[in-house]
């Protein structure tokens, strides 16, 4: 039977803390396996906090006692960890489960991969191992049919002016100044392409945006045709609807998960960056160029269908063949 229709039996935790880019990867992942689903957002202690994963002796010790409640047995037959702190929950439930629980662990562990039954870490990581699968991107459920699900949920966008620029903001991180004048230098080239090719402008803040920055773009784009969105006070968070109808999108550099996705849709993509950048991100940034999947915002990139990094897929089926296998033995 091929990989993809192996049912798994059992249920799957998700385990992650509450950063928005660590749940849509292991929750995108989950969905892929089709397994019955529990998310937990668990937040270690300390001094289980300052180690994880390393400190791992303790069990539920490790949690603060209002959430102890939700780390007890029966436990899952697959877990899925996303960030650090999960790291520590999936290599606990290997021993506590007895070995019958089916680790995974997303991100780079910074310890032995050994301690999982697998871990996914993107390659720009340089984590190696027999039981590392090494995507190029992060996990994430764009696809054909998501990307349908967003123009249908918002119609209104294909009465906008062509081509429909999406411009994806993150914001500032270790290494990396995203500051109102890098909005001011990049609203810039934004209104000096619209005067020439037309078009509309659909500009998405995410959580990490400084409001300084969003006000750039409101203030410049004011009398261009689109919308600027920064949160519920705008309405709904169009970001499937700006995926969908995206003819090219521009993302800020700081965010693997918000580059792997906008290199998933199949248009266009580029990235404005003013300074170097950490030797980690410029891997990725360099392997996505490589890849033809990323270009920079001065590059002439012509409007046309891209070849889409999706990646999601292919790793639940490798999965699904060794969970399967491992259960088969057992």
């Amino acid at each position: 039977m091929p990989a993809a229709m192996v049912k798994l039996h059992g249920e799957c935790w998700v385990i992650t803390d509450a950063a928005a880019g660590n749940q849509r990867q292991a929750l995108a992942l989950a969905e892929h396996l089709q397994m019955p689903l529990r998310h937990l957002v668990l937040e270690p202690r300390a001094p289980w906090s300052w180690l994880a994963p390393r400190l791992a002796l303790g069990g539920a010790l490790a949690l603060p006692a209002a959430q102890r409640g939700s780390f007890t047995p029966p436990w899952p037959s697959v877990a899925i960890g996303c960030g650090r702190s999960a790291a520590l929950f999936t290599r606990m439930l290997r021993g506590l489960s007895g070995g019958q629980c089916y680790t995974l662990q997303i991100l780079n562990p910074r310890i032995d991969p050994a301690h999982w039954d697998t871990v996914i870490a993107p390659r720009h990581d340089h984590v190696e191992g027999p039981n590392v699968l090494r995507p190029l991107g992060s996990l994430n459920l764009v696809g054909d049919e998501w990307l349908a699900d967003g123009r249908d949920s918002c119609p209104g966008f294909a009465e906008l002016p062509q081509p429909r620029v999406g411009v994806l903001l993150g914001g500032p991180r270790k290494g990396i100044a995203l500051d109102a004048g890098y909005a001011s230098q990049l609203a810039a080239r934004l209104l000096e392409r619209q005067r020439v090719g037309g078009g509309s402008l659909l500009v998405l803040a995410s959580r990490r945006t400084p409001s300084a920055l969003i006000e750039v773009f409101r203030l410049a784009l004011e009398d261009i045709p689109g919308l600027v969105w920064a949160g519920r006070d705008d309405g709904r968070n169009p970001y499937p609807g700006v995926l969908g109808w995206a003819d090219r999108l521009i993302v800020t550099p700081d965010s693997v998960n918000m580059l792997s996705e906008a290199c998933a849709v199949g248009c266009p993509v580029q990235t404005f960056v003013r300074a170097p950048l950490p030797a980690k991100l410029a891997r990725f940034h360099q392997a996505l160029h490589d890849a033809g999947l990323l270009h920079a915002m001065d590059e002439t990139v012509s409007i046309a269908r891209a070849p889409p990094l999706r990646e999601t897929a292919a790793i639940a089926a490798a999965l699904r063949e060794r969970i399967s296998a491992r259960a088969g033995n057992s």
